[in-house]
């Protein structure tokens, strides 16, 4: 997988944005990263330059067994390590279950809308 592809498969989800919100931090690293969202709400975010991994949400309930099965999910880089896991690319992770495990993201952060969010999402 590339960034090209992995970027369109984000943006395929209806409503989702993406920015780069952290022009003006110090190092280059966090400058390169890539936001995707859904009604202002981060659901994924990866490094356009180095792509080596990318933070997702995640059930907590699902977090651990995760973790013991690949050695390239780890907890959230600067993230809550409760919420949100790394996913490494080009280790164990096969790009189908990485792609699955983006798209579950989605769908918890759409699911914590309100009606009136969903409304609005459902008008995109």
């Amino acid at each position: 997988m590339n960034i090209e592809d992995f970027r369109d498969y984000c943006l395929s989800f209806k409503g989702v944005t993406e920015k780069m919100p952290f022009g003006k931090v110090a190092s280059e690293y966090g400058r390169n990263l890539l936001v995707f969202s859904v009604l202002d709400k981060w659901f994924c975010f990866v490094n356009v330059e180095v792509f080596d991994f990318c933070d997702i949400k995640c059930a907590p309930e699902q977090i651990g067994e995760l973790q013991e099965r690949y050695d390239g999910i780890r907890p959230g880089y600067h993230m809550n390590k409760k919420h949100w896991i790394s996913v490494c690319f080009n280790q164990d992770v096969p790009d189908s279950k990485i792609l699955e495990l983006v798209r579950q993201s989605y769908d918890i952060v759409a699911a914590s809308f309100t009606r009136k969010q969903r409304e609005e999402l459902d008008k995109l």
